[in-house]
């Protein structure tokens, strides 16, 4: 089973290569080498080190609040 969290871009580099992704403050650099398109603000989903594609912020905050669910739950 794969997962991705949906995390947002709060910056890119030059050569628009990698951005660097939060997650509840959490900070990581990832490749945007599998999207076209991608500004700072937007919302995407992050699996092993890749932003996969772009989600918005209301499909992130729904996702990301199923995850603190099952989280909660399974304590």
């Amino acid at each position: 089973m794969c997962l991705a969290i949906p995390a947002e871009v709060v910056a890119i580099t030059e050569d628009r290569q990698t951005a660097t992704v939060s997650l509840e403050g959490v900070r990581k650099d990832v490749s945007l080498a599998l999207l076209s398109e991608v500004t700072e603000g937007d919302f995407v989903l992050v699996h092993v080190g890749y932003a996969l594609n772009r989600i918005s912020p209301e499909e992130a905050r729904r996702t990301l609040a199923l995850m603190a669910e099952l989280e909660a739950a399974s304590s």
